[in-house]
C-alpha cells in the first residue's frame, strides 16, 4: 500500500505556521481527491485544504488548536496503490519515509488551545501567546509591542526583537502614537432572561477590533455625490448575455466601478495612500479591494492586484475568482494583502448608500449604492424635461488627517463624470 503525506502548505510569502481549526476527517475515513481534508487558520484568512489522493485516513499527527510550521507532515492518507514507477502518488522515499514515521509516534507539538491575551482584545497568533508566555512578558509589554505585520499585528519576529533588546538592558521600542488616547471604558452589559449569548468566531473578533482600530486612527468624514449611470445600464443590458455566452461569467457593474475607481485613483494619487506618523506614503500601485459577505455573516477583503493594468475583462475575470475564492473558504493570504483602497457595495442589499470604515491602513473607502429609476430634471435646447433615469449615490469615507473635502470632492466628482460619460458603443 501506497502512502501519501499530507503537508502543511504555505500560504503566502509571510505565512510560515498555521493553527488547526477543524477536522474533517479521521483516521479510516475515506476521502475523495480534491475533497477537504482539515481547515487552518492564519493571521490573514481561513482556508480548507483538500487532499490530492484518494485513499483513507491513515493518521492525523497534530490535534485541533496546534499550531504547525510550513512543510510539516500533518496527516498519512493510503492511496491503495503500490509503488509506481513516476511517482505520480507516492514514490519510493515519501513511501519509505512514512513506514519509518510508523516506528516513532508523532511527537507532541502543543499543548492545545491556549486562553488569548484579553488586555485590549488585540488578536496575537498561538505562536507569539506561546513565546510570550514563556518569556514572562506580560499583556501590557505584547500591546506595546510594534508590529509589523499587517494592520500592525505583532509577529514572531517583532516580539523576538523585543526580547533580544530587552536582553540587552535597553529599553525597548514600542509604539508610540502622535496623540496619546484614552482606552475608553466599555459599558458593563448585563443578559437578561431569554437573551441568547452568541460567541464571536475568530474572524469576527478579528474585524471587531479592526473597525475599532480604524475609528481609532482616523478622524473619518464622508462626501456624497449622485451619478446618473443610464447609459451605464443601457450598456450592461446591450452586452451581458453575449459576455456571460463568450466568458461563461455574469457582467456585472462592480468590474466598471473598479475600473474607474483606478483611474481616478491615478489621477488623485492622495486617496491613494497610507499614513506613517507624520508621513504620507502615495502608493505605486493601485490594488483595490472588494469587501465580499461570507455565508457565516462575516465579511472579507480580496483585493484586485494591479487594477489599472486591467480591461474590464481582466478585471471580470479577476474579481470572479476571487469572489467565488472567498465564498468557498479558499482565499490565499495573497490575496487579501497589500490593498491600497477598497469599495463596499451596498446595492448589493438595495440600500441607498453607506458611510463604510475606512480598511487601515488606507485612507479612504468608496461606498456603492443601489442603481435606481428616477424622475430628474434634464436640459434639452427646447427646455428643461423631466425624464426616468437611472442614478445611484455614491460615498467616500476618508481620513482627514490626509485628505481634506477638496480632494475627497475633487475625487467623487471625477467617478461622477466617468461613471455619466460611458455610453453604448464602449468596448469590452
Amino acid at each position: 500500500m501506497a502512502k501519501f503525506e499530507l503537508l502543511m502548505p504555505k500560504m503566502g510569502e509571510s505565512v510560515q505556521e498555521a493553527t488547526i481549526t477543524k477536522w474533517f476527517k479521521k483516521p479510516g475515513d475515506k476521502v475523495e481527491e480534491d475533497e477537504p481534508v482539515l481547515e487552518i487558520a492564519t493571521d490573514k484568512v481561513d482556508s480548507e485544504i483538500p487532499s490530492p489522493v484518494e485513499g483513507i485516513v491513515e493518521k492525523v499527527l497534530f490535534k485541533e488548536n496546534d499550531l504547525v510550521p510550513v512543510g510539516e507532515i500533518i496527516a498519512v492518507i493510503e492511496t491503495g496503490a503500490g509503488d509506481t514507477s513516476d511517482g505520480t502518488i507516492a514514490g519510493k522515499a515519501t513511501e519509505e519515509k512514512a513506514v519509518a514515521s510508523e516506528k516513532e509516534p508523532p511527537v507532541e507539538k502543543s499543548e492545545g488551545k491556549k486562553e488569548e491575551y484579553k488586555s485590549t482584545g488585540k488578536f496575537y497568533s498561538p505562536l507569539v501567546q506561546s513565546i510570550a508566555r514563556k518569556e514572562n512578558i506580560t499583556p501590557e509589554e505584547l500591546d506595546n509591542i510594534k508590529g509589523t505585520g499587517i494592520n500592525h499585528r505583532v509577529r514572531k519576529q517583532d516580539i523576538l526583537a523585543y526580547i533580544e533588546i530587552r536582553k540587552s538592558g535597553k529599553t525597548a521600542k514600542v509604539s508610540e502614537p502622535a496623540i496619546s488616547m484614552a482606552v475608553p471604558q466599555k459599558p458593563s452589559v448585563n443578559a437578561l432572561p431569554g437573551d441568547e449569548i452568541v460567541e464571536m468566531d475568530r474572524m469576527r473578533k478579528l474585524i471587531a477590533d479592526h473597525m475599532v482600530m480604524s475609528k481609532q486612527v482616523s478622524p473619518h468624514v464622508s462626501n456624497f455625490i449622485e451619478a446618473d449611470v443610464t447609459g451605464l445600464v443601457r450598456w450592461r443590458d446591450k452586452v451581458k448575455d453575449d459576455f456571460l455566452k463568450k466568458e461563461k461569467i455574469k457582467l456585472t457593474f462592480m468590474p466598471v466601478f473598479i475600473e474607474i475607481v483606478a483611474k481616478c485613483l491615478k489621477e488623485f494619487p492622495g486617496i491613494n495612500a497610507s499614513v506613517d506618523g507624520y508621513s504620507i506614503i502615495l502608493r505605486k500601485n493601485v490594488n483595490i479591494g472588494i469587501a465580499v459577505a461570507l455565508p457565516s455573516g462575516n465579511l472579507i477583503v480580496p483585493v484586485i492586484k494591479n487594477a489599472d493594468q486591467k480591461n474590464l475583462l481582466g478585471i471580470s475575470s479577476e474579481l470572479n475568482r476571487v469572489a467565488e475564492a472567498a465564498r468557498n473558504n479558499k482565499l490565499n493570504p495573497d490575496d487579501i494583502q497589500d490593498g491600497t483602497f477598497t469599495i463596499s457595495n451596498f446595492g448589493t442589499f438595495r440600500n441607498l448608500t453607506g458611510t463604510p470604515i475606512i480598511n487601515q491602513p488606507q485612507v479612504a473607502i468608496l461606498a456603492t449604492g443601489t442603481i435606481e429609476k428616477k424622475p430628474a430634471v434634464l436640459e434639452t435646447p427646447s427646455g428643461d424635461v423631466i425624464a426616468i433615469r437611472h442614478k445611484m449615490i455614491l460615498s467616500l469615507s476618508y481620513d482627514h488627517r490626509v485628505v481634506d473635502g477638496a480632494l475627497a470632492g475633487a475625487f467623487l466628482y471625477r467617478m461622477k463624470e466617468l461613471l455619466e460619460g460611458f455610453g453604448p458603443e464602449r468596448a469590452i
